[in-house]
């Protein structure tokens, strides 16, 4: 499989819900509480408005493979309350609602979204790509360290949301001996958001390694 990348648009969001909605059941019946309403999750219908916000501002991405839609990304600078400091978030890429539709889990696509989010933290100058993942989801915490992330910390009392796994990768470590295809690319340094820079075909995607280890995505049986 070859994702192709591209900025998403309002007519994505039910796709995007669909991802949502298929990945929490899933969950569920894996026995994880992940983004159900037992469990604290954000409300289908909240997600939607806060998702819908995040296209219109330019921040979510839609993988494709064949054309058809894959998984899905959203990367800005803010996180929940009490997660990272002021400083954390000042130099780092936040990632959001990644989700990687099960018809494709296990496809690279996880981990050509999570490259996609180091190219935007690089054009921005922003040392770290960051996420807080669901505090007691002990699979996808052993997914982002396959995927080169580090844990480093259970964010305290005082974030009293779900998701207080808080990992971190180095905005270089993506880098290849390759690069020289950035220099092709727009390199506008901003605060999020911005307009989006161009769509990527994954062999062409600069933060990609040509001959990547295996990252087995949540959900596949590999």
């Amino acid at each position: 499989m070859t994702p192709h990348l591209r900025p998403a648009r309002i007519a994505d969001l039910g796709t995007i819900t669909r991802f949502r909605l298929q990945r929490t059941s899933w969950l569920a019946a894996h026995g994880s509480d992940q983004w159900t309403r037992a469990g604290r999750g954000l409300p289908i219908e909240l997600f939607v408005r806060s998702v819908a916000r995040s296209v219109r501002n330019g921040e979510t991405w839609i993988a494709e493979v064949d054309g058809e839609p894959a998984g899905t990304i959203t990367v800005n600078d803010r996180a929940d309350e009490n997660l990272w400091s002021p400083g954390e978030l000042a130099d780092a890429a936040i990632v959001h609602f990644m989700i990687v539709d099960l018809r494709f889990a296990g496809g690279r696509v996880g981990e050509s979204l999570l490259a996609h989010a180091a190219y935007l933290a690089r054009t921005r100058h922003r040392t770290w790509v960051r996420l807080d993942a669901w505090t007691t989801n002990y699979a996808l915490h052993d997914y982002y360290r396959r995927a080169g992330f580090t844990l480093a910390r259970i964010a305290g009392p005082e974030a009293t949301g779900p998701s207080r796994a808080l990992f971190e990768r180095r905005t270089a470590a993506w880098l290849t001996d390759h690069t020289s295809t950035l220099t092709r690319s727009p390199v506008t340094p901003a605060k999020f958001p911005e307009t989006p820079s161009p769509t990527w075909q994954t062999h062409q995607h600069p933060y990609l390694r040509p001959h990547p280890g295996v990252v087995i995505e949540p959900g596949t049986t590999a």
